[in-house]
């Protein structure tokens, strides 16, 4: 695995890492935000993962994003965009794929999919959310987040579907990439509900449900992210390739 470490990918400063496979042969990329609530985390989670997709010829771009309480809404956003972006303006380093994927865990989740729904923050630099090959929201809140609340002021428990949440923006598009959804069964308290309330919002709509897959993980909230199996397999590097494979 070869890598490239702190390369700035905006003018806020943010950065980026690439995992990029020894061979130089690249089938896909994917694109990670990290979770913490939007207030902590770091980039640095994708290294649990990034051996496992690189040996299997796909490259990993991790993005870190303005966080709470030095931003608010949406700055981590447009940040994310920009990391979309920086990929399409720097293809070369991949070979020149065209096969992007984008995703995150818990917070990045969120942000994952307010990148597929809302299409202001791609359409930003020309790119329409269906140019991207497929979305990965893990443990993501499809309502407006709890810190997204408490840092307005508001109670974080209240869930509330407004233009700072992802189901509000479900039905305005013709049109989605695939995408896959995962949340744990003891995850954060009303997390699983919330995702089953996505999940129907999209069929209602009538998205192709052959391009919805979810995923139900067994455990404590987001521990999948960096547990291996018994052959000491990364879990979650597993259920992002085996996606990325499928719609490849």
């Amino acid at each position: 695995m070869i890598k490239e470490k702190d390369i700035t990918f905006n003018s806020n400063g943010q950065q980026l890492d690439l995992y990029l496979p020894d061979s130089g042969n690249i089938k896909a990329i994917f694109l990670f935000f990290h979770g913490g609530g939007i207030e902590e985390g770091s980039k640095e989670d994708a290294i649990r993962f990034a051996e496992y997709l690189t040996d299997r010829s796909i490259a990993v771009v991790s993005a870190n994003y303005r966080m709470y309480p030095n931003a608010e809404f949406p700055d981590f956003l447009y940040d994310a965009s920009d990391a979309v972006n920086w990929i399409y303006n720097n293809k070369v380093k991949f070979n020149n794929c065209g096969k992007l994927f984008v995703g995150g865990s818990s917070a990045g989740g969120y942000i994952s999919m307010m990148l597929c729904f809302d299409n202001k923050y791609l359409e930003k630099h020309g790119i329409k959310p269906t140019d991207i090959t497929g979305y990965i929201h893990d443990s993501g809140q499809p309502t407006s987040h709890y810190n997204v609340l408490k840092f307005s002021g508001i109670d974080s428990r209240r869930i509330i579907v407004d233009e700072r949440a992802p189901l509000y923006f479900v039905g305005m598009q013709e049109d989605y990439p695939p995408m896959m959804f995962l949340v744990a069964d003891d995850d954060m308290q009303n997390r699983y509900e919330q995702t089953m309330l996505m999940l129907s919002t999209l069929k209602h709509f009538g998205f192709n449900e052959n391009k919805v897959k979810f995923k139900l993980m067994h455990g404590k909230y987001c521990a999948h992210c960096s547990a291996v199996d018994k052959d000491g397999i990364s879990i979650f590097g597993k259920i992002i390739f085996d996606f990325i494979s499928e719609m490849t």
